[in-house]
């Protein structure tokens, strides 16, 4: 079988049989594209052998990638062939791998001073620094992932409830406070900015001004430009909000499950690495999923 057509195999068995999200989808293909952009001279799948994980793995360390970020790559590759192996398409069993281990680092989390400062920098007398403004209020306020908050659809915003329907990781649904502090924001955005655009019509909440959902690209700039005009020098990004979101609540005297559900954490594990400092909003927040 070609390796373009083996490759588009496995991805109609992730969205057919596995049910995953389109974004989960293009990461797997964005790691099958460096594994065959390193072994270009793979044509078929009768090309494919066990020694290419090995490789693969050695190469991407030696090429300054991260620890993370190999081992993810590499969990793909090997998943691709365990489909492949179970599909009968190749017929060897996969080597036993020497892996690195993941190092164990807590995340980046700002003080209460820093996110009030950052929340602060959008220019709020321009159209794009109202819906800023209102991104980095309900990340923080809401705990949302980077990908949660860019597709999260108008429909499931209720401001006059104050929650949202987030469909997280393998399309499960929870439903998270916004805070008043976000949902004046939100609200603010949607009469002042979002109803006056192009794209009024489209189902996602926050837009450019072409009226197109917003990439990870632009987001992630902007909460490096907001933090150096904020006068923070801790290397942060979009994620940096969640952290923030979880440690507050937790040093405010939140419980453990009740962050691991707005989380949207399968394993409670993943969400004891937090615990840090405290701020206002987030209380907002946690006070209205008590009521």
């Amino acid at each position: 079988m070609d390796i373009v057509d083996a490759v588009d195999s496995y991805k109609q068995y992730l969205i057919a049989e596995k049910g995953l999200s389109n974004l989960t989808i293009q990461n797997y293909s964005d790691d099958l594209k460096f594994f065959f952009e390193q072994f270009n001279m793979l044509e078929t799948t009768s090309d494919l052998s066990p020694d290419l994980l090995e490789k693969f793995l050695v190469h991407q360390l030696n090429t300054g990638k991260s620890v993370s970020t190999s081992l993810r790559r590499i969990s793909t590759i090997k998943n691709f062939y365990s489909f492949l192996s179970s599909e009968k398409i190749i017929d060897f069993d996969l080597p036993l791998i020497d892996l690195p281990k993941k190092p164990s680092r807590l995340p980046v989390c700002l003080s209460s001073e820093e996110v009030d400062a950052l929340l602060d920098m959008p220019d709020t007398r321009k159209e794009g620094g109202i819906r800023d403004k209102a991104m980095l209020e309900l990340m923080y306020a809401s705990g949302l992932r980077v990908s949660e908050m860019l597709l999260l659809e108008r429909k499931n915003v209720n401001l006059k409830q104050g929650i949202l329907h987030i469909f997280g990781k393998g399309a499960k649904e929870r439903v998270v406070p916004m805070g008043d502090f976000a949902k004046d924001y939100v609200e603010k955005y949607i009469k002042d900015v979002r109803d006056k655009n192009v794209g009024a019509c489209s189902k996602y909440l926050f837009l450019n001004k072409n009226g197109k959902p917003l990439s990870r690209v632009y987001f992630f700039k902007q909460i490096r430009k907001y933090a150096l005009l904020a006068g923070i020098d801790k290397t942060i990004s979009p994620h940096t909000l969640r952290h923030c979101f979880a440690t507050h609540l937790l040093e405010n005297g939140a419980q453990l499950r009740t962050v691991q559900q707005l989380l949207g954490h399968t394993n409670i594990a993943t969400t004891q690495i937090y615990t840090h400092i405290s701020t206002k909003r987030i209380l907002s927040a946690y006070d209205l999923l008590m009521e």
